[in-house]
């Protein structure tokens, strides 16, 4: 069992855990910093409960689909191993990964800013050990998705029902048994995947072949529409959070909140063949980067006049000038992004979940918020 946690665990956090060692100092620097900023809020334990399950569950759920794990994984069910075994010592690893390196850190920030009781803190331990085993089951469960629902349904329903009761952490425990019950009749191959889309190949016109390539891309990798669409439903409800607000000023925020839809903005990030392959073939720069950088001008511009038409009938008077700024935020966002991936891609990450929840992606919607404070305060 050690040999195969070694393989997966080693892959996630470095030869020398190195990656582990940075995070847990990353989260105790945030930690002290804010502790001793004197913030405070209140957050009902139900929240933190809330957001320690959902967010666990998430990011287990992105590295158990992860590409890169499905080809390190593919190596290994290639050698002889006990099912049981292989199965653990996988759940093991990412469970380990997502709760030490991601979960960690929404902890560190949760409880440096509200006052928590020693039986909070260990119900948000078992909550995230919890929500990673679930999702590892419910992964490997592919065969009876009914089955998978009908738990998922009555767990949640438990949650409701038994938070704020003594019941809460041993029904808690009780599942996470009964998980581990489960993971010990899995498979190894159940939490194999086979992904296709490293061999994407387009055979369209030469002129459209970077767009299908995109939108294949993007159609292998549902959660970057679901992004999108989630960016479309903000835009239609934003007027209602800013219609409190007198004056236009506060438009060019709205159009910097809707250049955030950072997956679209990584894609030559996301593919290291695709990166190689426009660096080192002929006139690949301009042939992608232009391609590239129009196809995130579109996808940003689309949730702009969502935001337009729905501020337009629900408050009124959009001018020109205005069109003129969304189109300016949109255009903006489109070229810093690409730039800065053909400069300072990504790189050296283990799966896919560190590539999504990399800082770096949030420089260009940092800097366009402060733009639209300095257009918001002229106009």
């Amino acid at each position: 069992m050690n040999m195969i946690w070694n393989a997966f665990a080693k892959k996630l956090f470095g030869t020398k855990y190195e990656k582990l060692i940075r995070t847990l100092m990353i989260c105790l620097i945030v930690f002290l910093g804010l502790r001793n900023a004197g913030f405070q809020i209140q957050i009902s334990p139900f929240i933190i409960y809330l957001m320690t399950t959902t967010f666990t569950a998430g990011v287990m759920w992105q590295a158990l689909s992860s590409a890169d794990n499905a080809a390190a994984m593919q190596h290994m069910l290639m050698l002889p191993f006990q099912r049981q075994e292989f199965v653990f010592s996988y759940t093991a690893a990412l469970g380990a990964y997502t709760i030490l390196t991601k979960t960690a850190t929404l902890l560190a920030i949760v409880f440096a800013v509200s006052i928590r009781t020693p039986a909070e803190f260990l119900g948000s331990i078992l909550c995230a050990v919890h929500a990673a085993l679930i999702a590892a089951v419910l992964f490997s469960l592919k065969k009876c998705r009914y089955l998978a629902i009908l738990w998922l349904a009555a767990v949640i329903a438990a949650a409701l029902f038994l938070w704020n009761t003594q019941w809460f952490l041993p029904a808690l425990s009780a599942d996470s048994a009964f998980a581990l019950l489960l993971l010990r009749n899995a498979d190894g191959y159940s939490f194999y995947r086979p992904n296709g889309t490293n061999s994407l190949t387009v055979t369209s016109h030469r002129r459209c072949i970077i767009w299908h390539y995109l939108f294949r891309y993007l159609n292998a990798h549902k959660n970057y529409w679901m992004n999108t669409a989630v960016l479309w439903c903000v835009a239609c409800v934003l007027p209602q959070f800013f219609k409190q607000t007198e004056g236009l000023f506060i438009l060019p925020i709205g159009f910097a909140i809707l250049c955030l839809n950072t997956p679209i903005c990584i894609l030559l990030s996301c593919d290291p063949a695709l990166e190689q392959a426009v660096r080192f073939l002929p006139d690949q720069k301009k042939s992608f980067c232009m391609p590239y950088c129009l196809f995130i001008f579109v996808c940003n511009m689309t949730a702009d006049v969502i935001f337009l038409c729905s501020w337009q009938i629900q408050i009124g008077g959009i001018t020109v000038f205005i069109i003129l700024i969304s189109i300016f935020f949109a255009l903006l966002s489109a070229v810093c992004s690409v730039l800065l991936e053909w400069f300072y891609p990504i790189r050296n990450w283990s799966i896919e979940s560190d590539l999504w929840h990399h800082p770096r992606k949030y420089l260009v919607p940092a800097a366009m918020l402060l733009l639209a404070g300095i257009v918001g305060a002229i106009i």
